[in-house]
């Protein structure tokens, strides 16, 4: 696995024809085992938070410092992007599987979530390691799931039928799910296996040459600037240091998802990233979509600790989960890539 480092980076927004390069002072602990964070907040900084070990269960991790937190809430949003249409409730998921990789990045999002939501007023976070809470009868406290990190979950229409009808009902009747980082690895690994869900979120896990090294910052592209989730990057591409998912065909497509933002495969270590394949050419790092009459938003970014007080990227998430949760009215009709330009 890794080595724990210590490091700080300064964040910076270069703004230049190539990409703009956003990092942060910051120092990135190892998340070490200990008990469950649970928090508001969302920020954009990338240090090496690492995710280590595997899980049963609620996860048992470090989570993060008093100097994290205030990391995390200087770096918040302070208000909600657009007035909630009544006070709405976010169910908080970081169940994780049997054997499942168990990501130290848990408790910082649990963290920042709960101060997300406190400190703009546009949600309360729930953090639930109850996998019980899809029943029908829990859901209708919320207005939209969050899966955060929960990779394996016990969820698969075969063993437990009832949940995952409530569930898909939950969605499809008109509310929301979030997905963070690991979040696409919830539905398709271990004894588990639900394909219609991982359909919905648009993607699954299997692989990142993108790797979380301390050494390599991945390039992003921003492929919707006009796009009301994309307005804290004002249109400008930027660098970081995190670990970045593959994203696979055919559960990945444009076709079936608004692409908000992408790796930027002409930065040139990105391009190199070792054990790539000739799909990995369109790898998504953020999308939304519709499912039913309900919606879905994704972001891979945050296996870093650090990122959970980078600025632009909380506010990424603030208005991706009010989205999520019906408040912010966004166009998420997909878009497919258009052919490239080639030479007569």
């Amino acid at each position: 696995m890794r080595k724990t480092l210590l490091f700080g980076v300064m964040i910076m927004i270069i703004m230049s024809q190539a990409s703009n390069s956003f990092a942060a002072d910051a120092a990135n602990p190892r998340g070490a085992r200990g008990g469950r964070g649970a928090g508001r907040g969302a920020g954009m900084n990338m240090g090496r938070g690492m995710g280590m070990g595997r899980g049963n269960g609620a996860p048992q991790q470090r989570g993060p410092s008093e100097e994290e937190i205030q990391k995390m809430e200087e770096a918040m949003p302070t208000k909600a992007v657009v007035e909630p249409k009544k006070p709405r409730k976010l169910l908080v998921i970081d169940i994780l599987g049997q054997g499942a990789f168990n990501h130290t990045c848990i408790p910082y999002w649990n963290k920042t979530l709960e101060i997300m939501g406190e400190k703009t007023g546009a949600f309360t976070a729930v953090v639930s390691s109850d996998i019980n809470m899809f029943s029908a009868e829990n859901l209708k406290e919320f207005d939209a799931v969050c899966l955060n990190n929960s990779v394996s979950l016990p969820l698969s229409p075969d063993k437990t039928p009832e949940l995952c009808k409530a569930l898909m009902d939950f969605i499809k009747g008109g509310k929301g799910i979030m997905a963070i980082h690991a979040g696409t690895d919830a539905f398709y690994t271990g004894a588990y296996i639900w394909p219609e869900a991982s359909e919905m979120l648009g993607g699954k896990f299997s692989g990142h040459p993108w790797t979380d090294n301390g050494r390599d910052q991945w390039a992003v592209k921003i492929d919707e600037p006009d796009n009301p989730l994309m307005v804290p990057f004002k249109g400008e591409g930027f660098k970081l240091y995190d670990e970045i998912y593959r994203t696979d065909p055919p559960l990945y497509q444009r076709e079936k998802q608004l692409v908000l933002m992408s790796l930027d495969m002409s930065d040139e270590t990105t391009k190199g990233a070792r054990g790539q394949k000739p799909t990995d050419e369109d790898t998504g790092i953020s999308w939304i979509k519709n499912w039913g009459e309900g919606r879905v938003f994704y972001c891979s970014l945050g296996h870093n600790h650090a990122v959970t007080w980078t600025a632009p990227i909380l506010e990424h998430y603030l208005r991706g989960i009010q989205f999520a949760l019906g408040d912010l009215e966004v166009d998420a009709t997909p878009k497919p890539l258009k052919p490239a330009a080639t030479e007569n």
